[in-house]
């Protein structure tokens, strides 16, 4: 039994890690935060940080730490809690949304630009078709992600970046453009709400039993061994995003002399390649982005295999990859603004949980793990998740909706939930107060 994972080995696991959590979107929303923070771009990138590398970070160490994985840590609220909650979370982050709009994302971005006089429903099944056909062949044998993702795709994905970046810092299109009004009074806190966007925290819950089981397969599986191998390719994943994340953000922060207020991250990187590059632009940032959504569908795929064959004994591993694999294919034909007009409600209404369930999992000893405080701070949180997510659907809350916005704080802002999800835990520590003894929940699954 190893005692430690070797440098090597630590640092392909970390550079798997950030490739799974590298997919197109995260390439998109710094660059159009930093077009439109201008000025106050690094201290806006600070609130980013926080929760676009800090919150996916804590939900590896989360899952190094306990053991547990997703289902586990929701458990500790309550066995039929943990189990809907991680079907919906695999679900949403899975075959629903995240893994269909990587195949979208890499069309719109990736051939599109280079498509002309082709039907358009005809091009995008046979580019999805193409990119799920190698998702599969990639995914069907787990224990060779590591080296896939870690040894191949992430150099190449990360070297192309890399010259983008490079390119923007040694020929500037410009200087720091002006600050717009949503960064001009807290861009520190307007850049936190932004880090949302990215939906890390969701997959690292999921991304961090990937990474356990490939330390695992490289002998490493004393408990403590374990956790700090897993932790440490956390760190090297988080150091990772943090420089294309702050390289980007540069990168959108000058660009607008140069290629204009465009707003949209993904115009601003296709018109900036165009304009460091030339006609090459479209090439290198298309090669880009298909590459991470390619490594983020992999690393998604994986997962839901080894999940729900786990849950349902009688589908194997290769049967659920082969589903999820076909299901995806055919959402990401509805389109990509359809994929997100019917998913972003879900992830609105559970991301929330997430962020609780990984919060209360480092503090849950202070508590012993009292049950009553993780049922009562969900119960707060999910009721104003709930609320968020009908909001994002569109659905008018009439009355309702004017009596929050007027009297909960951060509500008008999307986060509304915070306040209710404290006051549920403070009501849920004062209920164990009247009833029975604390069962600690170790003790009691024993």
């Amino acid at each position: 039994m190893k005692q430690s994972l070797p440098v090597k080995d630590t640092v392909i696991i970390g550079f798997m890690l950030f490739a799974l959590f590298f997919g197109a979107g995260n390439m998109i929303y710094p660059p159009e935060l930093g077009q439109a923070a201008g000025h106050n771009v690094w201290k806006a990138m600070g609130g980013f940080l926080l929760t676009g590398v800090g919150l996916p970070l804590l939900g590896i160490i989360a899952i190094a730490l306990t053991g547990k994985d997703a289902k586990g840590l929701a458990d500790k609220a309550h066995p039929v809690f943990g189990t809907v909650f991680t079907v919906v979370l695999y679900l949403s982050i899975g075959p629903l949304f995240a893994i269909p709009r990587t195949g979208t994302v890499s069309y719109e971005i990736g051939a599109v630009p280079f498509l002309t006089g082709v039907p358009e429903r005809l091009s995008l099944f046979v580019f999805t078709l193409i990119f799920f056909a190698i998702t599969y062949y990639l995914a069907l044998n787990p224990s060779k992600v590591v080296d896939r993702v870690g040894k191949i795709l992430t150099p190449i994905k990360f070297g192309i970046i890399l010259i983008i970046v490079v390119k923007a810092i040694v020929t500037p299109m410009g200087g720091l453009g002006a600050v717009q009004s949503a960064y001009s009074g807290t861009p520190v806190f307007k850049g936190f709400l932004e880090g949302y966007k990215t939906m890390d925290a969701l997959a690292s819950i999921v991304f961090g039993v990937v990474v356990v089981s490939a330390v695992k397969s490289r002998g490493v599986t004393q408990r403590k061994a374990l956790a700090a191998a897993c932790i440490k390719a956390g760190l090297i994943a988080a150091a990772g995003l943090t420089f294309i994340y702050l390289s980007l953000a540069y990168l959108g922060a000058t660009s607008t002399d140069a290629v204009g207020p465009l707003g949209e991250g993904a115009k601003i990187l296709s018109a900036s390649s165009n304009y460091l590059f030339g006609s090459l632009g479209n090439v290198v940032l298309g090669t880009a982005i298909t590459v991470a959504c390619l490594t983020t569908s992999i690393g998604l795929v994986t997962s839901c295999g080894e999940y729900f064959s786990k849950l349902i004994p009688a589908l194997s591993y290769k049967m659920v990859v082969t589903i999820v694999t076909l299901f995806s294919l055919a959402i990401s034909n509805f389109g990509l603004a359809e994929i997100i007009a019917f998913s972003v409600p879900i992830l609105s209404a559970i991301y929330p949980l997430a962020i609780v369930i990984i919060v209360l999992s480092f503090i849950d000893k202070i508590f012993k793990e009292r049950r009553e405080v993780y049922i009562a701070c969900l119960i707060g949180t999910g009721l104003f998740s709930i609320i968020d997510g009908l909001k994002a659907a569109g659905i008018s809350l009439g009355s309702l909706d004017t009596f929050l916005n007027a009297h909960l704080p951060l509500y008008s802002i999307g986060i509304g939930w915070v306040l209710p999800g404290i006051a549920g835990a403070i009501i849920g520590y004062i209920i164990t107060f009247f009833i029975s003894p604390p069962i600690e929940l170790n003790k009691a699954n024993s």
